[in-house]
């Protein structure tokens, strides 16, 4: 199932897909606790963040595409406590992708959030934030790799 993935991020879908489903939303409220908070110089900085307007909460991502032939892909995420579905998706996307290269977050498939077994469990609305988020880490990726950046 999760064979497309790269390996950090097929652990984790795996890990949600061995559990209950009552056990998987505690898991996602796991990823919440552990997201990383905002590097200094994004923190303040509002406008150098991009609003993930399909999730219901305010979530804002950035990211940054290393130098080199992997052009590793960094990435930052500010999301409310007080959302913690939306701020554990943003923790699993960074634990999964944080640190690979540009080419491995681009082939990472657009089914990823579904293949977690969370449908059940989470509303249709989030699993589109979901999405979202990813595909918005794939089109800054793809723009920064365009620009040369």
């Amino acid at each position: 199932m999760a064979a497309a993935l790269p390996p950090q991020l097929s652990e984790i879908v795996e890990d949600f897909n061995a559990l209950a489903e009552p056990e998987r939303l505690e898991l996602l409220l796991e990823f919440s606790d552990g997201l990383p908070e905002l590097p200094e110089r994004l923190a303040g900085h509002p406008e150098l963040l991009e609003q993930v307007v399909e999730c219901q909460s305010p979530v804002f991502l950035a990211l940054e595409v290393g130098t080199g032939p992997d052009r590793p892909v960094r990435l930052y995420f500010s999301a409310p406590r007080e959302a913690p579905t939306t701020r554990g998706f943003a923790g699993v996307l960074h634990e999964g992708l944080d640190g690979l290269p540009a080419a491995d977050v681009l082939a990472v498939p657009d089914d990823m959030p579904h293949q977690m077994g969370l449908t059940r469990a989470i509303t249709p609305l989030r699993m589109r934030g979901m999405a979202a988020m990813l595909d918005r880490i794939k089109r800054q990726v793809r723009e920064a790799l365009a620009s040369g950046d």
